[in-house]
């Protein structure tokens, strides 16, 4: 749903990104471009303008984080304020009560509340092994309640089945009552859908609620709705006590303007989103994760969190501080190195590489890529070179001749030409390590990827 958005967004704050000085003027350029795209995206105006005055308030006289560019400072400052706008520190489910924890979704007409119920259940079967029955109080709808069931068998989830003649607040009290004797931990109740201008339906609902007492009580927003549902969600909050949003149909080609306002609108956090048809496609709000997806940011997020799988922090750590101390990098060094480099992937780290660019650092792209040609090969051969080195010449590659070449060959059973090829890629590590030194890069460079890999979602 964030392509269009995240389109223009890309482009507007393209721009923007390597400048070196930013001007009263190309801000207030950049700033009425974003007010346009988000404006476009179907974005509460409320929304936007306050949005706008957080990001001018931030920049203004703010100094400059050393790693870096003030455009680069710009955009994160962009990331910072819309993350605060859909964030809310009571964004996680709460089922931590007496059993059972009952779940109340509501909301308008045809926004996908049976399909959300299901979802959800199987969502907190899954991740928390929880007994959960579910049941529908919808007897208008024709077939809602066969509906629920139906896909409730689908996924083997209990469902509490009663005449669709039942009244639904006969209907919760029977729900509840069966969910209490069978020691059920959740009771999920789907409702029919009401527009808030409907005296007798929110009466109903209000019913409901007395009966039940949930402990979570969900309203259901079809993304493609737009502001509508927002505005709905606002009234609904005045009869209930609404918890959480449960966002459906993200995977749809909207605007994209709903995950920005409906969290600062109606002062709810969102706590799930739907992600597709099938009754898996749910997934928890993870603010950061959406935000980087509207600002075209996700592919950089997942090529980090590919590296923070597999990087070895700790040994980094003690290079890091050798290399600091004017100390050369060695072969054990060398070897340590190309290890992660052949379990992180070099297309991982080339694409990593090309995301982090800062001043000089991409002028040494012709001996990285070299560094990076890494195989398996490579790890054994190096390993075996260097078992066959005494402890002198692995502190002081450079006397290395063709005479012990020629020996260290016999032992490692690594041709000469191969071992010239490693020694090759080792000093042209070395070359990298100490020109980024020299230039200071090396320390932004550090800092850059300790701010990233400390970030989390």
């Amino acid at each position: 749903m964030f392509k269009n958005l995240s389109k223009k967004l890309s482009k507007t704050l393209l721009k923007i990104r390597n400048y070196g000085r930013l001007t009263e003027k190309n801000i207030q350029e950049t700033l009425n471009k974003i007010y346009n795209n988000l404006l476009e995206a179907d974005v509460s105006l409320e929304v936007i303008k306050k949005f706008i005055k957080n990001i001018k308030k931030d920049f203004v006289g703010k100094k400059i984080n050393n790693n870096f560019t003030p455009g680069q400072e710009f955009i994160k400052l962009v990331y910072k304020n819309l993350i605060k706008i859909v964030d809310s520190p009571d964004k996680n489910i709460n089922i931590s009560t007496q059993p059972p924890a009952v779940i109340l979704f509501i909301g308008l007409q045809g926004v996908g509340k049976t399909t959300s119920v299901i979802k959800l259940a199987y969502f907190l079967k899954k991740k928390y092994k929880k007994k959960i029955v579910v049941t529908s109080t919808d007897i208008y709808r024709p077939a809602a309640m066969k509906q629920l069931k139906i896909m409730a068998e689908k996924i083997k989830i209990d469902y509490f089945n009663i005449d669709k003649n039942t009244f639904p607040i006969n209907i919760a009290k029977k729900a509840l009552n069966y969910a209490k004797k069978n020691f059920y931990d959740i009771l999920i109740v789907d409702t029919a859908g009401r527009l808030h201008v409907n005296d007798f339906m929110m009466n109903e609902i209000k019913d409901i609620y007395h009966i039940l007492s949930p402990i979570e009580i969900l309203f259901t927003i079809d993304a493609m709705t737009g502001q509508d549902s927002i505005n709905s969600a606002k009234k609904f909050n005045t009869t209930l006590p609404i918890t959480g949003i449960f966002l459906t149909k993200t995977d749809s080609d909207t605007r994209g303007g709903v995950v920005l306002s409906a969290k600062y609108i109606i002062k709810k956090p969102i706590k799930f989103i739907g992600t597709g048809e099938k009754i898996s496609n749910i997934s928890i709000f993870y603010p950061k994760i959406i935000i980087s997806k509207i600002l075209g940011m996700s592919s950089e997020l997942s090529i980090i969190d590919n590296i923070k799988k597999k990087i070895n922090l700790k040994k980094n750590k003690k290079l890091i501080e050798k290399l600091k101390n004017k100390h050369q990098l060695n072969l054990q060094d060398f070897l340590e190195q190309i290890k992660q480099i052949k379990k992180i992937g070099s297309k991982n780290i080339i694409n990593f590489l090309s995301k982090i660019k800062t001043n000089n650092i991409q002028n040494f792209s012709n001996p990285i890529m070299n560094i990076l040609n890494i195989d398996d090969n490579t790890i054994k051969n190096t390993k075996a070179i260097i078992n066959s080195m005494t402890k002198f010449e692995k502190n002081n590659v450079d006397i290395l001749n063709f005479s012990r070449k020629k020996r260290i060959s016999s032992g490692s059973g690594v041709p000469i030409f191969k071992i010239n090829v490693i020694l090759k890629q080792y000093n042209q590590m070395k070359l990298v390590t100490k020109k980024m030194k020299k230039n200071n890069n090396f320390s932004k460079m550090i800092s850059y990827i300790k701010n990233l890999f400390n970030s989390k979602n």
